[in-house]
């Protein structure tokens, strides 16, 4: 019990020193901030879920006794709470099958497991995202007139004193489509650097030997069949207008993001067969990476296979029939 508050606590200082990083403005302060909810995750998953609430209570009355209450609140919602449920989430798991003896005073084989499916995991990932991101807005504002005129004057701020004060209609209407899309690319970055941390964190406690589950297939990916329904209302109300055509475009980013990921699930079962399917996608994630707009391609994908089944198609069609019985 020992070992696992010493660990929490110094998950807790970690993350809590790097969520706090973005105050000095540095550049490196930004990827440490992303990477905050990495430490609680790697104790959760490797110490168990107490760990993470152990880590995740200390940093956030830390952060609370040193800079405020509203940095309390806001470590607690952006990097705890994702940290906490989606460690408890990878390591939820049911016995489906009881272990029988083998016999002559043999030990039981051990339970097979059913563990939480990744996909559903995906799932709360983009919730979380959505959360925090509407929340993240809210703190500029409780309407839509009061959000975009922040988010206006935060990208002038940025783009430089002379440019908001010498105006062109070019620069103006950048700066409208930029405020237009902040919300949805807010909620794509929270949706990829929390599923990244979680990620990184399975690989290094799978690494260490302490991650207490098998690794999941990850071409499996599929997220549940009401997502394709939450997201048709979603992109439907994104044309309504004002702070819930916002909130809209929130959730529907999310959940598009996820789709992208089950997208690349596809392609990785798809190209099994292939002989240069290293190569593939390998291309595919780098032309991602540097353009960005191809991921509406996996996008696509994701939303196709969900419609369509084309890897339980293809898996069937590659399974051999079953051996006729004499």
């Amino acid at each position: 019990m020992m070992t696992i508050i010493l660990i929490a606590l110094a998950a807790g200082c970690a993350s809590a020193l790097m969520f706090a990083s973005i105050i000095s403005g540095a550049m490196i302060s930004l990827l440490l901030f992303y990477l905050a909810p990495l430490p609680l995750m790697v104790a959760g998953l490797g110490w168990g879920p107490l760990s993470a609430t152990i880590g995740g209570i200390s940093a956030a009355l830390g952060l609370g006794a040193i800079f405020g209450l509203p940095y309390c609140l806001a470590f607690v919602l952006t990097v705890a709470l994702p940290a906490w449920w989606l460690g408890h989430l990878a390591l939820l798991g049911r016995p489906v099958a009881t272990g029988v003896s083998a016999g002559n005073g043999a030990a039981p084989v051990a339970p097979v497991m059913e563990w939480y499916p990744v996909g559903r995991i995906l799932l709360w990932t983009a919730g979380f995202a959505a959360l925090t991101t509407m929340a993240a807005l809210f703190t500029l504002g409780g309407d839509a007139a009061s959000i975009t005129g922040a988010l206006r004057r935060g990208l002038l701020r940025i783009i430089g004193v002379r440019a908001s004060s010498q105006a062109t209609g070019d620069t103006e209407q950048f700066i409208d489509a930029l405020v237009m899309i902040a919300p949805a690319a807010a909620a794509i970055v929270a949706m990829m650097t929390l599923t990244l941390n979680l990620w990184l964190a399975a690989k290094i406690t799978a690494t260490s030997g302490r991650l207490h589950r098998p690794w999941p297939d990850m071409k499996s990916a599929a997220l549940p069949q009401m997502t394709l329904v939450a997201l048709s209302v979603a992109l439907a109300l994104c044309f309504t207008g004002g702070l819930l055509a916002i909130l809209a475009q929130i959730v529907s980013a999310a959940l598009m993001m996820a789709y992208a990921l089950t997208g690349f699930a596809v392609l990785h079962t798809l190209t099994l067969t292939m002989k240069s399917r290293a190569l593939w996608l390998g291309g595919a994630y780098a032309v991602v990476l540097v353009f960005g707009w191809p991921v509406l391609a996996m996008v696509g994908l994701g939303l196709a296979d969900a419609v369509f089944g084309f890897r339980q198609r293809y898996l069937q069609r590659r399974t051999p029939p079953p051996v006729p019985s004499s």
